[in-house]
């Protein structure tokens, strides 16, 4: 048990030197890492990594080479990854069959095996180093630290990272000065407002009670984010540094981790960084050998997106429905059970050790002038290289996109990107170049939200995105207040019936009114932003929704209900494949004439076709086509 910071001194001089010789290959022995992020496990990773671990015991090589999983890498769409120190190459795609090659060939035999290396799409070149891929280069980690390096349920190697060294410090200050620290670093909360969390903690510091609490939000629910998960699953014991110096800081001896129960893995490991953080006195009674006392506890959350509103998660935590309270008064003065309360969320507390450790100017010299430091993007949809990435705040949306994303597939053209999920808007192309920031994006129609970033193409509808979202809100609302419950339904009811051909121009009017209605009137953030995506496809995008509306067409091609399949017959050659695949037969084949020719093609009945696409998928001459 560490008790005083000499001792917690002599234990991360220790954990620096093994991590460092391990890296370094100081240590004289091969160490194998691979990813153990929620992707790559999906991906059978814990059977790979199982796999090397027989395979290294059969060929005699424990003694020299030693096995672990570590924390996500963030190139999801290359994963499971698979790295060997000392010579830092990394492996992609691998898969359980690739292992006995890799021990043999790389381990015993020092040579790379060249086809599981990373290929730059644009020189075809072999990239074995992961700091060379255009994927990493321009990524800069704060939050992200430690993950992919350290093994996320083992606090040593936390401790090599210089975990809780922010700590150390933070408890040799005043906890004004811890405030003042985090003040001056101008740090934000990740969790999608943006308001900063050094005068959320000082109100809470001002605000006199027998009892505070410090909350740490990880009901993560946007479609497609997976910031929070990815920080708890890789470094779990960053989160907890956190969390342990912003009660410090307000003078709080408890803190509740709320997590959904749909992140198994996360939980997990939170739990065991916990009891490990327990057991070495970084956490309970007397840490470091001061008068400051602090635990931390788990609560899951059942998934609901409305917990992610900070006042209806302190009355899920309470045991409540989980439904927002009407503010003032604010949760840093009147929160969980009636005490003062700080609310951040996971990457908001995962900056907090950097900027203790490292000092204020370090965090606030990367960024612009209203956003400091870095912030953490899930880059997902129509783009190449899906994954997780940290950028310094201030990097364009074209470097985003093109030079960490790798581009759209196929050479399809770039349509939009929606950030802050269902309480953002859409960017068109006209915005590529725009720093991403707090406030920039507020400015331009959109949010930064908690980080998520869905690409999309020419050949998605924008109306059909607007309705995907809606129909999300609805599925979400709490439903206490009557702007959100109804405002909400209505809006969805409009965009389906756009979507079916049954719109009308005055439905734009009618959607238009709505959404201003139900932001002035809402009660939580859910409902005052629930009409961002329809106002941003509106803004943007205004010439589909009239296609939808006056063509009844749908450009993209998107909405069943607005479309038919096509069998060109000059191109069809009759063979018949598309009608034996079709579910409710209702392709057949007709004579038809062509300059001097008379000629067999199959037909698509389009009152009988269901539009599922499978003629499509098996047509070998690309004779049919959605019109």
């Amino acid at each position: 048990m560490i008790k005083t910071v000499e001792q917690l001194n002599e234990k991360i001089a220790v954990c620096t030197k093994t991590l460092d010789d391990k890296i370094t290959g100081a240590d004289g022995k091969r160490h194998i890492v691979l990813c153990g992020g929620t992707g790559c496990l999906s991906n059978h990773s814990r059977e790979i990594r199982e796999k090397f671990e027989q395979i290294i015991e059969n060929k005699g090589l424990t003694d020299r080479v030693t096995v672990n999983q570590v924390g996500c890498f963030g190139f999801c769409s290359q994963g499971p990854f698979v790295k060997i120190y000392p010579e830092d190459t990394l492996y992609r795609l691998v898969q359980i069959d690739d292992v006995e090659e890799i021990v043999e060939q790389d381990i015993e035999g020092g040579v790379v095996v060249e086809r599981l290396l990373y290929e730059d799409p644009a020189t075809g070149q072999k990239v074995s180093k992961q700091d060379e891929i255009n994927f990493y280069k321009k990524q800069h980690r704060v939050a992200l630290h430690g993950c992919g390096v350290i093994n996320p349920e083992n606090i040593m190697e936390a401790l090599g990272m210089g975990g809780f060294s922010g700590l150390k410090r933070a408890l040799s200050m005043t906890r004004q000065e811890v405030i003042d620290e985090v003040l001056s670093a101008g740090l934000r909360g990740r969790g999608g407002a943006g308001f900063p969390t050094g005068r959320k903690w000082q109100f809470a510091y001002n605000s006199q009670s027998d009892e505070k609490y410090v909350v740490c939000n990880g009901d993560e629910g946007d479609p497609g984010a997976f910031m929070d998960r990815s920080i708890l699953e890789g470094n779990p014991f960053a989160v907890i540094e956190g969390m342990v110096i912003a009660g410090y800081a307000i003078g709080a001896q408890n803190g509740y981790f709320y997590v959904r129960a749909e992140y198994p893995i996360a939980v997990h490991r939170l739990k065991i960084a916990i009891a490990q953080a327990r057991e070495q006195g970084l956490l309970g009674e007397h840490i470091l050998g001061t008068d400051f006392s602090f635990d931390c506890h788990i609560r899951l959350g059942a998934g609901a997106f409305v917990c992610g509103e900070e006042t209806a998660l302190l009355n899920s935590i309470e045991g409540k429905r989980g439904m927002p309270r009407p503010r003032p008064p604010f949760p840093a003065v009147k929160g969980l059970w009636g005490k003062p309360t700080i609310i951040n969320n996971v990457e908001t507390l995962a900056c907090v050790p950097f900027i203790l450790r490292e000092g204020a100017k370090a965090f606030s010299d990367v960024g612009t002038e209203g956003s400091k430091g870095t912030k953490v993007f899930a880059l997902g949809g129509k783009v190449n290289n899906v994954g997780l990435v940290e950028v310094p705040m201030g990097t364009t949306l074209r470097e985003l996109i093109y030079d960490i994303g790798g581009g759209i597939p196929g050479g399809k053209k770039f349509k939009a990107i929606q950030t802050g999920g269902p309480s953002g808007g859409c960017l068109t192309e006209d915005f590529l170049d725009e720093p991403i920031d707090f406030d920039n994006l507020v400015a331009k129609g959109s949010m930064m939200g908690s980080g998520g970033a869905i690409v999309m193409d020419e050949d998605n509808c924008m109306v059909d995105v607007a309705k995907f979202y809606m129909e999300f809100i609805c599925d979400e609302s709490c439903g206490k207040c009557t702007p959100c419950r109804i405002g909400t339904k209505r809006m969805l009811e409009f965009l389906t019936r756009i979507t079916e051909g049954r719109g009308v121009m005055e439905d734009l009017e009618e959607l238009e009114e709505l959404s201003r209605t139900v932001k002035a009137n809402s009660l939580c953030a859910l409902g005052q932003t629930a009409a961002n995506p329809v106002n941003s496809t509106l803004a943007h995008f205004r010439d589909e929704y009239l296609a939808h509306i006056q063509d009844k067409k749908c450009p993209a091609h998107v909405c069943k209900k607005l479309m038919e399949y096509y069998i060109d017959p000059d191109k069809c050659i009759g063979c018949g494949k598309c009608a034996r695949g079709c579910p409710v037969d209702c392709i057949k084949k007709t004579d038809y004439t062509a300059p001097g020719h008379k000629l067999v093609s199959m037909h698509i009945d389009p009152t009988q076709c269901v539009k599922c696409g499978s003629c499509i998928s098996v047509c070998r001459v690309d004779a049919i086509s959605k019109r």
